[in-house]
């Protein structure tokens, strides 16, 4: 859609207001009061130099956020609740949802959605700076939901119980609206235990939208991609790509579009050439010496995996023709789980489950990771999901 056009005396102070105006509608009375008298750039509508991370205490789930400096410190900005309960599957430790993507944002509306596996049901935020609104509280379409798709106002969710599940939502002024018939199950065996590495790892949308791939970690091995109808629907069944022994776990893509996989079974990062059809064709496959290789975060030619058991993040290279190099490993707090990176590429974010800290690096030439503080997040112990907007 094309912007407005203004006089160039006038474009300035209408741009001003405009910006004032939406700061008043996220921010309440009083903060708008605020934001009229200093117009500070952070009331600006969308997320900008923060980083939320996700408790997912079972006493209620709550939503952190930090302002990030310039040098990638963080400061405590304020908690927000989200209105529901967090989870935890039989067996976890450090990791309580077992899954990557349970905290999404979609930088198009300026929305942060949020799981709440302990209550079935989704929160979608609207995110202003730092600052959070509470905007909906949803039903996730199934049992213990623990990661969210989205892409372009199209988001799916997924449910890890009851033999998993995905359920399909159009994003329509600001509020998860769900699609009719978008709802399909994995068809995964509901009684196969430890439930932490039996139940579906992440569900994530291929990068041009037109594919929804969903990992079923060791309760089949299996890399599933349905296809994305033009409605949002899904096709009735997914291609099935088994991996045996490999428990794939997260999903990453990396610049050329090949499909990484953090392979918790093997330690390893795997990547892959995506078929429009479905079908995935392993590029490469590089092992990492650590223990329970469960996440990946793409940071452009790098990729960084998160070593529960190691408390180690491990760098990568990968080529344009998906081929992986091992830079190495960089200590962490106990209990590494996810991450994000930041979309300068400069700064990486550690989220730890041992004892809820987040680690922050600055990420360096050739992948360096160099640590410039950590805080601690109230709550958080055993809590997964983080973004770094």
């Amino acid at each position: 859609m094309n912007a407005p056009k203004f006089p160039a005396r006038l474009g300035g102070a209408v741009l001003a207001a405009a910006a004032l105006a939406a700061a008043a509608a996220l921010a309440g009375p009083a903060a708008a009061t605020a934001a009229t008298a200093t117009a500070q750039p952070q009331y600006l509508p969308g997320a900008a130099r923060a980083v939320f991370v996700q408790t997912d205490n079972l006493a209620g789930n709550q939503v952190v956020a930090y302002h990030r400096a310039a040098d990638g410190t963080l400061t405590l900005a304020g908690t927000y609740a989200t209105g529901g309960l967090g989870g935890q599957l039989a067996g976890s430790v450090v990791d309580h949802l077992s899954s990557q993507g349970s905290l999404s944002y979609d930088p198009g509306p300026g929305l942060l959605f949020a799981v709440n596996a302990g209550s079935d049901t989704v929160s979608v935020f609207a995110a202003s700076g730092d600052r959070l609104q509470l905007r909906q509280v949803t039903s996730s379409g199934g049992a213990f939901p623990v990661s969210v798709a989205v892409r372009g106002g199209l988001v799916y969710v997924l449910n890890a119980l009851d033999g998993g599940s995905v359920q399909g939502y159009r994003v329509s002024q600001g509020l998860l609206v769900p699609i009719p018939g978008s709802a399909r199950q994995l068809g995964l065996n509901p009684a196969a235990s430890p439930q932490f590495t039996n139940t579906p790892g992440q569900a994530a949308f291929s990068p041009d939208g037109t594919q929804l791939i969903v990992t079923t970690k060791a309760n089949g091995n299996d890399i599933d991609v349905f296809a994305v109808r033009p409605d949002g629907t899904l096709s009735p069944s997914p291609v099935v790509n088994p991996e045996p022994g490999t428990v794939p776990f997260a999903i990453a893509f990396d610049p050329a579009g090949h499909l990484v996989i953090a392979d918790a079974g093997t330690n390893a990062l795997s990547t892959f050439a995506l078929s429009p059809e479905g079908t995935v064709t392993e590029l490469d496959s590089l092992g990492n010496g650590q223990s329970a290789t469960c996440w990946v975060t793409t940071d452009g030619s790098l990729e960084f995996a998160s070593n529960a058991g190691s408390a180690t993040v491990s760098g990568y290279t990968v080529s344009p023709g998906g081929q992986l190099s091992l830079i190495g490993q960089t200590a962490t707090d106990p209990g590494t789980v996810d991450s994000a990176v930041t979309p300068s590429g400069r700064f990486l974010y550690v989220q730890t489950g041992g004892n809820g800290i987040v680690d922050e690096f600055a990420v360096g030439g050739g992948g360096a990771l160099t640590e410039i503080g950590n805080v601690t997040v109230a709550g958080a112990a055993g809590g997964e999901g983080i973004v770094a907007p």
